[in-house]
């Protein structure tokens, strides 16, 4: 029996990589810790063996939590919290059923995310990345009137897919730049948001016929898998720029290469690939007319910063056995009403 007064002992956590200070000290000043100080993920073998007897764990897209991870780490396993807002690596269901809380950081990353996502349509209708490596290659020799020619962003259409935060952020974009704007999503928007933002819903097919860039932002789902396939490639204008800050499967990566490389559509800017990250001899890398850059959508101080506070909130709350700021799954809770 402890005696009384004994401190009770300091819950264990894994951290499955380095993350900003925000949210690591305080995970390791109130438990013992191990952190995971490799650049590349840890392996599968190495992952399932420092969950084990582990209160709390803190992943990344990177780490699949399904059935087999659980067990490993037991029956005293109460959080999951993932260091990003989508989590379709970890099984929630899983997790539900054993009765352990998952939470994602939501909203920090909008306004980060749809800054790149504008980044990427500017850069490739600019050609930036090609112009850089045109210079850098010796091969500027006078300015050209038929030099690295793009289409105008100012005054174009722009579709939009998933009027989600990340896609309204990237529509507020738009209207400075007096574009008409598109979207789609599974059901049109309140018609204040569409006022607002001056927004017009249209079939998804509709939308890649009309507009002169398709900015994508939905969740990976079954029915959003491939969402952009070879059909709706070829069905786009010729001219038409696809940006994909979503999820790399949303897009059919092979029709992708084949719609660039034949000119079916006229150039593609990439946060995300399929696989993650996309191999060094894709066929993809060999084409100017498209940019490919490390999944870096919410890369920015501020918000890696405010994204590990709030992973480090969520796991050190589920350790404690309170409730998670931001959950997943709140029907863990028993009694929750949707409060």
């Amino acid at each position: 029996m402890a005696e009384a007064g004994a401190s009770r002992p300091r819950p264990r956590v894994f951290v499955a990589r380095l993350i900003p200070d925000d949210g690591l000290a305080p995970v390791v000043e109130a438990c013992e810790a191990r952190v995971w100080e490799g650049e590349l993920p840890p392996p599968r073998d190495e992952l399932l063996r420092a969950v084990e007897g582990c209160d709390g764990i803190l992943t990344l897209l990177t780490d699949r939590v399904d059935d087999e991870l659980l067990d490993r780490a037991g029956p005293g396993l109460k959080v999951v919290s993932n260091f990003a807002v989508g989590f379709d690596n970890v099984d929630v269901d899983a997790c539900t059923r054993r009765g352990i809380a998952v939470g994602n950081t939501p909203g920090v990353l909008t306004e980060t995310t749809a800054d790149l996502a504008w980044a990427l349509l500017m850069a490739a209708a600019r050609r930036v990345a090609e112009g850089d490596r045109y210079v850098r290659a010796g091969r500027w020799k006078t300015w050209g009137p038929m030099l690295l020619m793009g289409p105008d962003v100012h005054g174009a259409t722009l579709g939009i897919v998933g009027l989600g935060r990340i896609g309204q952020a990237v529509a507020r974009r738009a209207m400075g730049f007096g574009m008409t704007i598109l979207y789609y999503d599974t059901r049109p928007a309140d018609p204040s948001i569409e006022g607002e933002l001056g927004a017009t819903f249209v079939p998804l097919d509709d939308l890649l016929a009309r507009a002169d860039f398709v900015s994508l932002h939905v969740n990976l789902t079954e029915e959003t898998r491939h969402l952009v396939n070879a059909a709706r490639l070829r069905s786009m204008n010729s001219d038409a720029i696809l940006v994909n800050t979503s999820r790399g499967p949303v897009v059919d990566q092979k029709a992708l290469f084949e719609a660039l490389r034949d000119g079916a559509i006229g150039a593609a800017a990439l946060d995300v690939t399929d696989p993650e990250p996309i191999a060094a001899d894709d066929p993809l890398l060999s084409l100017d007319n498209c940019l490919v850059v490390p999944h870096i959508a919410s890369a920015s101080r501020a918000t890696r910063g405010k994204m590990a506070a709030m992973a480090a909130a969520n796991l050190l709350a589920g350790v404690r056995g309170e409730r998670l700021p931001t959950p997943v799954n709140p029907e863990v809770y028993e009694g929750y009403e949707g409060r």
